[in-house]
């Protein structure tokens, strides 16, 4: 399917719009200058940018892609290249540099948001203008989100949030769902209207039987493991799981602390909530170094991406859904906003947060595993690599100079943009890191 079939420039131009303004909701309650707040620069640290530096380069990358190298179109701001290109500016110097004022900033943000709309609307006969629009919101979709678990990371309040919802638990859902296995067409088809680079193209992969957890682990089920002094018993950890464990000082997991009462409490934002209230949430902020070590204590495995794959899209009649599990293949919503509708999966951060694990029925897999797509990202056992057609997207940093260093990761969290998630799409980072909005499911051995 065309992109332009599925999602009309009219669409596409409110992609833009929504994420521009996303974006922009993402540092609202920032004041004006950076004299009056510190966190638009904020402390330095190897996982995160300077949010001041992030809106820039965002605005950045949409009017490189489109506006100069597509379209040939004079830039929107002088000499920002040397500010913003993230392939040529070191990690470290983004808090050495003299940016835009905040003001400025979110200025240049709406130009390009209000121009990128405009060339949608009228691609001056450049009928890739779709295709390199979706993937400015795209990149969009993925910084704001980074920009969402930077504020746990860095205890701050939470973003442009509706209140977290809550939903009653549903204690028959657990154990495990069993997948038949059998031929696997994994990563992407031509027929899908949009799809990135590391996920092209489909090839046949055999996958056996399995049996995958309904859920993800939760904080009750992650709390035993920790209780039974998971982190102390080196038994349960790989030899690159201990070498981090021990270079980083981890002794439990990220955001936990213990109460004088000898109980445990965990941070949401600026929050600190009990483990026990909120034990039927998802274990988040986990390592894939922890998820592994859980999986050793509790004589389980985690899930290759073929399996995840398989159980997300593939049924038993080997039928294969591109894009969700549910009946309409590309998403059933009539708006810009949102191709998976809020009653499906907790994505779009219309939750407000992470949600029970057994919520959102309606967006069961077709084997009755829950929750796929949307509350927590979920770590897969495979290593980050092409597949064997692998064809290099424009930007060339998207994923090839990641393969073979980063662990897969699938299906989405609560902050995640229902546009930017397929059942094919392929996140990734390294394991060591536990301030993505991540969690995982367990296989039988």
């Amino acid at each position: 399917m065309d992109l332009t079939e599925w999602a009309p420039p009219e669409r596409i131009a409110g992609w833009v719009e929504d994420a521009t303004q996303r974006l922009l909701d993402s540092v609202g309650d920032f004041a004006d200058t950076v004299d009056d707040d510190p966190r638009w620069i904020g402390p330095y640290l190897p996982i995160i940018n300077p949010p001041l530096w992030e809106l820039g380069h965002v605005g950045w990358f949409a009017e490189a892609m489109v506006h100069r190298h597509l379209h040939g179109l004079p830039g929107l701001a002088e000499d920002i290249d040397k500010l913003y290109d993230s392939a040529k500016v070191s990690h470290t110097s983004r808090w050495e540099m003299k940016f835009p004022t905040p003001e400025r900033s979110r200025d240049y943000v709406r130009r390009v948001g209000d121009s990128l709309a405009a060339l949608v609307l009228d691609d001056r006969g450049i009928d890739s203008t779709a295709h390199f629009a979706a993937y400015a919101v795209a990149h969009h979709d993925a910084h704001v989100e980074a920009l969402t678990y930077t504020r746990q990371t860095l205890d701050r309040s939470a973003p442009f949030l509706v209140p977290r919802q809550s939903f009653d638990h549903d204690a028959s859902v657990s154990g495990d769902a069993a997948v038949e296995g059998g031929r696997l067409l994994l990563g992407a088809s031509r027929h899908q209207p949009f799809v990135q680079d590391n996920e092209k193209w489909a090839h046949p992969v055999q996958v056996e039987p399995f049996s995958m957890s309904i859920t993800t682990v939760t904080m009750n089920e992650f709390a035993a493991f920790v209780d039974d002094g998971g982190y102390r018993n080196d038994a349960h950890w790989s030899a690159e799981g201990l070498e981090w464990k021990a270079e980083a000082g981890v002794a439990g997991p990220a955001y936990w602390r213990a109460t004088s009462g000898g109980e445990w409490e965990h941070r949401i934002f600026t929050e600190w909530r009990s483990v026990a209230d909120d034990g039927h949430l998802p274990m988040t902020y986990v390592s894939w170094h922890e998820a592994n070590a859980f999986c050793a204590w509790a004589d389980r495995r985690l899930p290759t991406e073929a399996e995840w794959e398989f159980a997300a899209s593939t049924d038993a009649t080997g039928a294969k859904r591109w894009q969700f599990p549910w009946e309409s293949e590309f998403g059933d919503a009539d708006t810009a906003e949102h191709p998976v509708p809020a009653h499906r999966a907790a994505l779009d951060g219309h939750t407000g947060g992470v949600v029970d694990v057994t919520a959102f029925a309606d967006g069961d897999g077709p084997w009755g595993h829950r929750q796929l797509f949307g509350n927590v990202w979920e770590w897969t056992s495979s290593t980050f690599d092409a597949y064997p057609n692998f064809e290099r997207d424009h930007y060339r940093e998207n994923s090839e100079p990641w393969f073979g260093t980063r662990k897969v990761l699938r299906g989405g969290s609560w902050a995640t943009r229902s546009r930017y998630v397929r059942a094919t799409f392929r996140n990734f980072f390294t394991p060591d890191r536990r301030d993505v909005i991540a969690g995982f499911r367990t296989c039988a051995r």
